[in-house]
């Protein structure tokens, strides 16, 4: 099967090479002309240079996969392949996207009778040789015509991906998981900073890493990241404390209140990625300052 992909940086170039690996024929298009070069040259990616050259290099009905960033970026994309694809074509939106923007997306194509699916992708770095775990939004009949795509992507070819619901679905079920990992990373991130301010017991913060990694309930991939990276270095001194939200979290916290649903875990962690930003806290000086001003409580001064 024959697939155009849009996008070629870390996440798409792999997604790619993984399909050209499983016997796909993949045509790849990137803004900068040296990436789509260099992946040819490496994985056999067919090169096209332009939209309109890659929509015409594929064969009727066409899937365009798009891997790049949420917001304008999809908007001006589908505004333009929309004028270049044919009733029966299939548009795949692989990125973060707001699920509500993808309910949008899928609308808009539907008036032109071009198919639209939302896939929220997991996996990172890892997914070249582990696989990507997939959340697809649409209509099924349209993933079952993708799904020797899906299978090759997966961990399996009947596991790590599916069909979620209608349009949107994919986006927001993947929106609920980064925000639940929000929340994961947050928990160990907390508990390994209690176990190394108590310091008498000289504790191996790397050791229990690996210990907790095997018959531990709270073992998981996430574990297995953090014992890398202790491995690596204990002080984690060559990184600043700074955390960045790529908007998953937020809308997370965004449809909870919504719903009316309680979120507290997913909320106070997204949270403290606002705090790890902030070199000194403004809030807290004005703490310091009521303690000071109602009870006469020393301060530090700057």
């Amino acid at each position: 099967m024959k697939l155009g992909m849009v996008g070629l940086g870390k996440m798409g170039g792999n997604m790619s090479r993984r399909l050209i690996e499983a016997g796909h024929e993949v045509v790849g298009y990137n803004r900068e002309k040296e990436t789509t070069k260099s992946l040819a040259e490496e994985v056999g990616l067919g090169e096209a240079y332009s939209l309109e050259e890659l929509v015409e290099k594929l064969d009727a009905p066409r899937a365009v996969w798009m891997m790049i960033p949420a917001g304008a970026p999809v908007d001006s994309t589908i505004a333009s392949l929309m004028d270049m694809l044919e009733a029966g074509d299939v548009i795949i939106d692989g990125g973060n996207s707001n699920f509500n923007d993808s309910m949008r997306h899928a609308k808009e194509l539907a008036e032109k009778e071009i198919h639209f699916l939302d896939v929220g992708v997991s996996g990172g770095v890892w997914g070249l040789a582990e696989g990507y775990s997939m959340m697809i939004g649409g209509e099924k009949d349209v993933v079952e015509n993708l799904r020797p795509i899906f299978e090759a992507l997966a961990p399996g070819s009947d596991t790590g991906w599916g069909h979620m619901g209608p349009s949107g679905s994919g986006h927001f079920v993947k929106m609920v998981h980064n925000g639940i990992e929000y929340g994961l990373m947050e928990a160990y991130a907390e508990g390994f900073e209690i176990m190394k301010a108590r310091q008498d017991f000289e504790l191996d913060l790397h050791q229990i890493a690996e210990v907790w990694r095997f018959g531990s309930v709270v073992r998981s991939w996430l574990l297995d990241l953090t014992a890398n990276a202790l491995e690596e270095d204990q002080e984690l001194s060559d990184i600043k404390g700074w955390v960045a939200d790529s908007g998953e979290g937020r809308w997370t916290v965004f449809e909870a209140i919504n719903l009316d649903v309680p979120a507290p875990v997913i909320t106070l962690a997204l949270m403290q990625r606002f705090v790890s930003r902030q070199e000194e806290s403004y809030a807290a000086k004005v703490l310091a300052a009521m303690r000071n001003q109602f009870g006469g409580h020393a301060v530090k001064k700057s």
